[in-house]
């Protein structure tokens, strides 16, 4: 099974073997356990590394989780999902690429752009405040800035729409 994962707009390769006992990660291959023990959480070992896994979340392609105390967002892409993308199919990913949604519960701190702003992939929008933490949402796709739902301020639910933009290209 082979994935690509995008964090911090950095894309990685992994891929298991069939029985899920060794991932091979940029070019090397470790040895993998997994369990999940009774209160939900998931424990990870990677080679000797040992990561304490909690609050996993997906929503499509994007997986949000705390992995040793630190809230992460993942996007992942499976052999399917790669395939289509080299055939020019788009994805669920690709077909809502201009509306940037709240990953998860908190406040708007700051918006970061205004209608008929351009914007390219990977541009800042917003600050969400989230579990007294900042996070930096991002533009998925280049394009203009068409519409802005909350403001400054605005407290938000999980997956609510708060700015879309039309892509360009």
């Amino acid at each position: 099974m082979q994935f690509e994962t995008i964090f911090n707009d950095s894309s990685s390769t992994v891929s298991f073997n069939e029985d899920i006992t060794a991932a091979t990660i940029g070019g090397n291959t470790y040895p993998v356990t997994w369990s999940v023990q009774e209160n939900g959480r998931r424990i990870l070992r990677i080679g000797y590394r040992i990561y304490k896994i909690d609050d996993v979340e997906r929503e499509g392609h994007h997986v949000s989780f705390t992995m040793n105390g630190v809230r992460h967002q993942v996007e992942v892409k499976d052999e399917q999902d790669l395939l289509l993308e080299r055939l020019g199919f788009q994805t669920d990913t690709a077909a809502s690429a201009g509306s940037v949604r709240a990953p998860m519960p908190g406040k708007i701190l700051e918006l970061l752009v205004t209608e008929k702003d351009s914007v390219e992939l990977g541009d800042p929008v917003a600050i969400l405040e989230a579990m007294k933490m900042e996070n930096e949402l991002k533009a998925p796709a280049s394009g203009i800035i068409t519409e802005i739902h909350v403001q400054n301020g605005d407290s938000v639910e999980k997956n609510q729409p708060l700015i879309e933009i039309e892509p360009s290209g």
